[in-house]
């Protein structure tokens, strides 16, 4: 038979574990509720208007820094590693930065092509060009890091007059074409993200590996890829929003030339109004009481993408 003692001991750890697990349960919501906040937006301060460029590399450091903070992607941890809404909100994100980044290189950064490339330029987009899955050997955010200093140096050697960022409406459209590319895809892969698809569609991801033909990819999406695609989406918005409040700085005396302030205003507010957060990812029926998710911030980022279309058209004209 069970002494006293011993009925003690059975209660207190049938007490114990119970409680343990509640703990645990509630440690691992808290965990992934923090780490599922978006970034909020940029706020840059005041900004020397006598340095073209000064508020496209800061909004860019800012957007560096926000990934490497707490970079998702590459977790491989417990219970960080069961998130997924951040992780492709953040990979969204960085696209916009490398384009950024490789447009600042190729053309902001120099008079003509045949100018040298900015070394800090260089080394910016070299190291957003690691694995962004990479765990170690070098870690993504290690890489991000040696990204955001090379930045730094960059806004430095700008203000010192070193290094320069030409305003132009030619690097402008440069810059602008390769949102359109990047809008294109993602807003392809909103519109087929409904169910009951009649066929699945196909896009032109480009030449791979200096592939002789372009890499057909299939956009599908599957209905448990909804909310990842959504996510990321919204990630590309997001970073273009930011990217656009830079560009309306830096660019503002081409903008006004080519009367193109209120249109890049009206992309703006587009690109403003994705930035919504539904409790969950419905991808319902149009004759469905649930909302369809995908379709919706599809309907305001192809708002957007037209527009920057119009805007290429306003700047290349006269």
């Amino acid at each position: 038979m069970e002494t006293i003692s011993e009925k003690k001991k059975r209660k207190k750890t049938k007490f114990w574990i119970p409680a343990i697990l509640l703990v645990l349960v509630v440690l691992v919501l808290v965990v992934m509720f923090i780490n599922s906040k978006k970034p909020d937006r940029i706020t840059l301060g005041k900004l020397d208007s006598h340095v073209k460029g000064a508020a496209f590399i800061k909004t860019n450091q800012v957007l560096i820094e926000q990934m490497y903070g707490n970079w998702l992607p590459n977790d491989i941890f417990w219970p960080t590693v069961f998130l997924d809404n951040m992780p492709n909100f953040q990979m969204g994100q960085l696209e916009v930065v490398r384009y950024n980044v490789r447009v600042l290189r190729d053309n902001l950064s120099r008079m003509r092509t045949t100018d040298k490339l900015d070394l800090s330029a260089e080394g910016a987009f070299t190291g957003l060009a690691n694995d962004p899955y990479k765990w170690w050997f070098p870690s993504a955010e290690n890489k991000w890091k040696m990204a955001h200093k090379n930045l730094g140096i960059f806004y430095q050697d700008l203000l010192d007059g070193k290094s320069h960022l030409y305003p132009r409406a030619d690097n402008l459209v440069e810059l602008l074409k390769q949102y359109a590319s990047l809008m294109g895809g993602v807003n392809t892969r909103l519109i087929n993200a409904p169910r009951d698809m009649d066929e699945v569609l196909t896009m032109d991801e480009g030449t791979k590996d200096n592939a002789k033909t372009p890499r057909m990819v299939d956009i599908d999406i599957p209905w448990y890829r909804i909310d990842d695609n959504f996510y990321y989406s919204q990630g590309v918005a997001y970073a273009l929003y930011e990217s656009f409040k830079a560009i309306r700085i830096d660019f503002f005396d081409v903008l006004t030339d080519k009367n193109s302030v209120k249109l890049i205003d009206k992309i703006l507010e587009n690109l403003r109004r994705c930035y919504f957060e539904p409790l969950i990812v419905f991808n319902g029926d149009p004759g469905s009481i649930f909302a369809n998710h995908s379709l919706n911030l599809s309907g305001m980022f192809n708002d957007a993408r037209q527009k920057v279309e119009s805007l290429i058209v306003s700047l290349m004209q006269g």
